[in-house]
């Protein structure tokens, strides 16, 4: 007997953008599972960052079809884009954090600008929010007065406080230690698991990525070259996958070899 096909939250086919004459994806197709954590792998510049925005409807692809829980997402102010942006979040690569509003005003802007709720009731979930992730203490602090990994929880209660089914995750480690990239997959997959939503991430840091997704997908030169569990990308023998995955060991070899007095071998052998 077959498995039961997963639940898909997110449906992408033939996803295609271009900027003048780059393109920079080209005919991308992905399902990502519901309540799962889903990663998006791929170097630097190779259009992580353009297909995230496109399917968090922040960048307009110019061909292909997006779908969000069976529903086609068509173009123009549509109910079911509408309906799409209510149930999603996005949490950027630089927090986007407002530094002229305190913790509190910040989580509350989004439920202030989508929502019709009392000023009472958002600030009872925002203060809700805050103490979820161990901020209620900072709720009158400026972004500026907080460290770097509460600036980055106080972006993932803004993003949560709408209750949203669909996290966007931008290189959300980008730019931190090793240490700190630790924290931040930790956090995601801890509030992943408490809230229940589906968290897509695009990174360029395999080895959290591969401990904390359920899921991940390679992104190469504007085309997914691989998709599958964890264990299965860890075990490719995919030359696109292996020339990403095991880029540290290649390097190790190279300088092993230069450290001998070796010439290296040519890129064209």
């Amino acid at each position: 007997m077959s498995a039961a096909a997963p639940d898909l939250l997110l449906h992408v086919e033939g996803l295609h953008k271009q900027f003048g004459d780059r393109t920079v994806l080209a005919d991308v197709h992905l399902d990502i599972p519901r309540g799962s954590i889903f990663s998006v792998l791929g170097p630097s510049g190779a259009g992580k960052s353009v297909f995230l925005k496109c399917l968090a409807d922040i960048l307009r692809p110019d061909a292909g079809k997006i779908s969000f829980d069976g529903q086609l997402l068509g173009t123009g102010a549509t109910p079911a884009r509408a309906e799409f942006r209510r149930r999603c979040s996005f949490l950027f690569q630089s927090n986007a954090l407002f530094d002229s509003l305190t913790a509190l005003e910040n989580v509350a802007l989004p439920l202030e600008q989508t929502t019709d709720l009392p000023l009472p009731q958002i600030r009872e979930r925002s203060l809700g929010a805050l103490r979820e992730l161990e901020l209620e203490d900072c709720r009158s602090h400026y972004p500026s007065q907080l460290s770097g990994g509460m600036q980055k929880r106080l972006a993932l209660a803004r993003a949560i406080v709408t209750r949203p089914e669909l996290v966007f995750f931008d290189e959300p480690t980008a730019g931190l230690d090793p240490l700190r990239r630790n924290a931040v997959f930790t956090m995601i997959a801890q509030y992943q698991r408490q809230f229940g939503f589906t968290a897509l991430i695009v990174t360029h840091d395999v080895t959290e990525a591969i401990i904390a997704s359920d899921r991940v997908a390679l992104l190469n030169q504007g085309r997914i070259g691989f998709v599958g569990a964890p264990s299965e990308f860890s075990s490719s023998q995919l030359p696109v996958v292996r020339d990403f995955r095991d880029s540290t060991a290649a390097l190790e070899n190279s300088l092993t070899v230069i450290r001998r007095g070796e010439p290296l071998p040519s890129v064209h052998s």
